[in-house]
């Protein structure tokens, strides 16, 4: 792994791949880190610069000094390329939060996006896991998120996959060592509270920010996982609607995270979808 500077905060990120190579940006879900696309790195970078990011705030990136909203991280990771020395445009995917930071990416710059990815993505429909509305009760959120020891860290990763097999030892680990940074619970709390509340995640912002990417169509692939428990399949439909130019794919018996559950399935759908901008 390794580290940049950006605007005073140190950013974390993994690039693997020849530098010249065409770039593929891979960004995680709320509360998780860069390791949630480590298998794709090896699937990917024979023909790809692929870089994966904590993105601000998250993972063992610091935060920037400002709110944490879906606009500041995607001009933190707009940020953290520009720092990088990547100013080609890009093939940027992104799962759960990252895929709603990476249609704002888009709208704010669509010259710099070749091609969309969006995995199990946030931003297409109201309902999400209880856990993450519960959150959102004033005065719960914060002693909540400061209480995550190993036995809550490993129900939270048995949320995330259909395969109990990958709720393994290291990944409980990974997300304990995530909980204790700093700036976890308070980055958390804010893109929580403005992505929506108790009732679920927030109309206004989702129907805007969709509005904006189907009035700038890129080639779009859009994946869900069956059997998420955090943002239901239901939610693909409802994508296919909101975009129409894009391309839709369900992983039978999967959960939120099929880059992770189903790594060559996913990596064989990715790679057709970058030689579609080619």
């Amino acid at each position: 792994m390794s580290w940049v500077d950006v605007r005073g905060s140190r950013i974390r990120y993994h690039a693997s791949g020849a530098p010249d190579a065409p770039p593929v940006v891979l960004l995680h879900g709320i509360g998780r880190s860069l390791e949630d696309w480590a298998p794709q790195h090896s699937r990917l970078d024979d023909a790809y610069r692929v870089i994966s990011v904590d993105m601000p705030g998250f993972g063992l990136s610091r935060r920037l000094p400002e709110p944490v909203t879906l606009g500041s991280l995607a001009g933190g990771v707009w940020a953290t390329l520009d720092a990088l020395g990547e100013t080609r445009p890009i093939h940027l995917m992104g799962n759960s939060l990252g895929g709603a930071v990476s249609m704002r990416m888009l709208t704010a710059d669509p010259d710099r996006v070749r091609t969309l990815t969006l995995v199990n993505s946030a931003g297409f429909g109201r309902e999400v896991t209880f856990a993450m509305r519960l959150l959102a009760v004033p005065g719960l959120g914060r002693p909540l998120l400061g209480r995550i020891r190993p036995r809550i860290a490993r129900r939270a990763e048995r949320s995330i996959f259909a395969d109990r097999s990958l709720v393994t030892d290291e990944r409980v680990a990974t997300a304990v060592r995530i909980a204790r940074q700093p700036d976890f619970a308070a980055v958390y709390l804010e893109i929580a509270r403005e992505l929506g509340g108790f009732r679920g995640i927030a109309g206004p912002w989702r129907s805007e920010l969709l509005a904006r990417v189907a009035r700038t169509p890129k080639p779009t692939l859009i994946v869900w996982g069956e059997r998420d428990l955090i943002l239901p399949a239901a939610h693909l439909a409802a994508a296919r609607a909101a975009l129409p130019h894009a391309r839709a794919h369900l992983f039978p018996g999967t959960g939120h995270m099929p880059q992770l559950e189903r790594p060559a399935e996913f990596a064989a759908l990715a790679r057709a979808q970058l030689a579609r901008a080619h």
